[in-house]
């Protein structure tokens, strides 16, 4: 099995009213949900509204990029047919499934060849801020601690994952963990809080393993696997979005499985020293196969994508839904129509959710049970800030913020 890493070269008022009327306008009808909401800068890119990430606190392209928009949002802007993904020239060519939005202005990226990108106008400028010797690892998520700390995720078996801390906005860079055991495969990681955090591997000895942090990613220990249920037998998570490991207020987190008999989800409500595991309705049977992504809205409510990875399978029952924090799972009426890789809840709203995935975006208005396309451009992984600073981004280089 392609272990970790997803497709083959893988791995939160600005106004709560602009978020809901620019995706209302999808729920119009039949002939508005189809309609694009975006208008490209170029014959390359594909503009899309935009993702949330858990709401309890994640070739160059040639696009033109924009300034931050001056002030809040305002539903009227954002209900135009312009309204959109606007890409941003990363001058990268990584493909970046790693991603933190801090707010509208600051956003950090994380990806392949050891790749980690800071802005802090918008996009309009990109600093390259990848920690010194890092060019062989492949970053496969990022968490901000806030505008200027963070700790980064390099996947692979053995030393290649590792964690780095940054408290200067990458101008220095600490390795807080190697990984010494060559069984040992991490794939995601998720912070609590400022100090509290976890990271997942794939099973070792038939149980898979949780890395604790208490300092804010300065230190970490292995926790014991006494509370953890055994694996399936070729089973593991992919590290396609950042998002097979996700958490939801002060103790609860959730892992995503996939690549054995039944695509499976994980549960703790104590930092992860015990879990609970609950079957999913999504594809399985395949190493392929599985939930490559959790969103979490609370401790009750998450949502779950996947599907099969490979460009040339279908993936029916791609998505499902949970109201008991992953107790129990249903599948959607309507799930997207392709493999997702990432999904995210709208801040602050109950019934507004993003999924997507390299062939396009869907949009859900009802909490996951039904999903629209709504667009067709390749992003990896999504994240939204507080003030509904929204980016997405994914493969060559791709990085793009929600506009009017």
């Amino acid at each position: 099995m392609n272990r970790g890493l997803g497709p083959p070269g893988a791995g939160r008022r600005a106004t709560l009213t602009a978020g809901a009327v620019v995706l209302a306008a999808l729920a119009a009808g039949p002939a508005a949900a189809a309609r694009p909401m975006n208008t490209p800068t170029d014959t390359a890119s594909s503009m899309t509204p935009y993702t949330a990430s858990r709401t309890a606190s994640r070739t160059v392209s040639s696009a033109t990029a924009h300034a931050p928009a001056r002030g809040p949002l305002s539903a009227a802007s954002l209900t135009t047919p312009h309204a959109g993904w606007r890409l941003k020239d990363s001058g990268s060519t990584a493909r970046f499934r790693g991603l933190a939005a801090v707010s509208r202005t600051t956003a950090w990226v994380a990806g392949t060849a050891g790749t980690v990108l800071r802005t802090h106008d918008g996009g309009k400028h990109w600093s390259n801020i990848s920690p010194p010797g890092a060019g062989a690892l492949e970053f496969r998520d990022i968490e901000a601690l806030d505008a200027r700390r963070a700790v980064v995720l390099a996947i692979g078996e053995g030393t290649a994952s590792r964690v780095f801390r940054t408290d200067d906005a990458g101008a220095t860079w600490t390795e807080s963990f190697r990984n010494p055991d060559p069984r040992a495969f991490y794939d995601c990681l998720t912070f609590f809080d400022r100090r509290h955090g976890i990271a997942l591997s794939d099973p070792v000895d038939g149980k898979y393993r949780i890395l604790s942090t208490a300092d804010g990613g300065r230190s970490w220990r292995v926790l014991p696997s006494d509370g953890m249920p055994p694996a399936q037998q070729g089973e593991a998570a992919f590290a396609a979005s950042g998002q097979c490991l996700v958490s939801s207020g002060s103790r609860d987190a959730w892992i995503a499985t996939g690549g054995a008999a039944t695509s499976r989800v994980l549960h703790t409500a104590d930092r992860g020293r015990t879990w609970s595991v609950t079957d999913t309705p999504l594809p399985a049977g395949d190493p392929a196969r599985g939930v490559f992504a959790l969103a979490v809205r609370d401790r009750g409510h998450a949502l779950a994508v996947g599907g099969d990875y490979r460009p040339d399978q279908p993936s029916p029952h791609a998505a499902a839904v949970s109201d008991d924090a992953g107790a129990t799972w249903t599948p959607a009426a309507e799930p997207p129509k392709a493999y997702r890789s990432g999904a995210a809840w709208i801040p602050h709203s109950r019934r507004l959710a993003l999924a997507v995935g390299p062939s396009g975006s869907d949009l859900t208005l009802d909490a996951g049970r039904t999903w629209h396309t709504f667009d067709s451009g390749s992003y990896d992984t999504v994240d939204c800030a507080p003030d509904l600073g929204c980016w997405a981004a994914g493969e060559r280089g791709r990085i793009a913020r929600l506009e009017p």
